[in-house]
């Protein structure tokens, strides 16, 4: 084709980095914030996770990021922000899915210009800031009574399907408006485009102890996330959970629970600013020794034994099921005959013991020292 119309086609690739989508889940449980106060504020953490977002989205012209906020109620989208007025489809209804803002207030209208900050820095703060203070408005007393944990698989999931929205997005095969711009424009440079695809990661900031109450939702995710190689970050200020242990090591993301919570930004900055592409060339942290038990369904508690149900696989610490009945799937378990009539457990076989001298291979015990051999001529 090249000697037929004497022109030179070639592919034009990108040689940069893929964009990384860098979606945060920030818990703000007021409960955990409240004993972490002493040594590191809310606030003061919410500025140090500003300048990571910001030298995030430094790192590469096509970055993108999501900040999505665990609260103790509810689980909202800190930035960016749904838009109010929802797409309609052709018959006049909404076709389910949710428009999202990047300006910050929802209505599509940008915000202000501050001549002393890149205006891509300054709309993502302005939006955090006014997000989470609208949340924390909408925050009674009520919802503080209700529950001392916080909702950290809905946020989860939220952060899961945004992921999953923008990878579609930036996938190799365009939309038909853009295979039409793509074709009309290799058809006259002599040029072809090829589209990179998203690479996406999930960075947890952490400050809530038990998590047990979660345990489906929250696994349902580890293995989302899984399935897709999405890599989960966790960055644990204070408490200890068992299931984002099991998060990170699953995903093969990076686990640190730092001793000093007040040098956030300098853990942030140095362990969890790489991404995907950039951890293939560096030794990350791991989280060492991880604890792999199990909560059980029927009291959300970490246990080391349970039962387990032969057909949902679910596992519950005690026998003594209502009507001998899965909680999770109906189905009738013979737990109790478990405990009445335990397996029978078959002994080892216990091996002989070698009597002294008979190690050696000669019969009769081996040849006595400094024996000489009879030489015949």
């Amino acid at each position: 084709m090249n000697d037929i119309d004497a022109t030179n086609r070639h592919t034009v690739t990108e040689e940069a980095p893929p964009p990384s989508l860098l979606a945060i889940v920030l818990d703000t449980n007021p409960h955990a914030w409240a004993h972490l106060s002493s040594s590191l504020s809310l606030s003061a953490a919410l500025a140090n996770i500003l300048v990571f977002i910001n030298a995030h989205l430094a790192s590469g012209n096509a970055n993108e990021v999501a900040v999505i906020a665990s609260h103790s109620h509810k689980t909202a989208f800190l930035y960016p922000t749904p838009a109010k007025s929802q797409p309609k489809s052709r018959n006049g209804t909404n076709n389910g899915d949710v428009e999202m803002d990047e300006a910050g207030d929802g209505s599509g209208h940008y915000a202000a210009n501050n001549p002393n900050k890149y205006r891509p820095f300054a709309l993502v703060e302005n939006a955090i800031l006014q997000n989470f203070a609208k949340l924390l408005d909408e925050t009674t007393e009520s919802h503080l009574s209700a529950t001392p944990t916080t909702l950290i698989g809905g946020a989860l999931s939220l952060a899961l399907t945004y992921i999953s929205k923008s990878t579609i997005l930036h996938a190799p095969t365009a939309a038909s408006a853009e295979n039409t711009s793509l074709a009309a424009l290799a058809d006259s440079e002599g040029t072809r485009v090829d589209r990179i695809s998203l690479t996406s990661r999930i960075l947890i900031v952490s400050v809530s102890g038990d998590l047990a109450n979660q345990y489906i939702p929250v696994m349902n995710s580890i293995f989302a996330a899984q399935r897709r190689r999405i890599p989960i970050d966790i960055l644990k200020l204070a408490g200890d959970t068992v299931l984002l242990q099991q998060a990170s090591d699953a995903t093969g993301g990076v686990y640190m629970k730092p001793d000093r919570p007040e040098g956030l930004l300098q853990y942030l900055m140095m362990a969890f600013l790489p991404d995907v592409t950039a951890r293939k060339s560096l030794v990350i942290p791991s989280a060492g020794g991880v604890d792999f038990r199990a909560a059980c369904f029927c009291h959300r508690k970490v246990v080391d034994i349970g039962f387990v149900c032969s057909v949902c696989l679910s596992i519950f610490c005690t026998a003594n099921l209502p009507d001998n009945l899965c909680l999770t799937c109906g189905s009738y378990l013979s737990l109790r005959s478990a405990l009445t009539n335990p397996p029978a457990l078959i002994p080892r076989k216990k091996k002989k013991k070698r009597k002294a001298g008979t190690d050696s291979a000669t019969p009769g015990g081996g040849t006595p020292a400094g024996s000489n051999t009879p030489v015949h001529p």
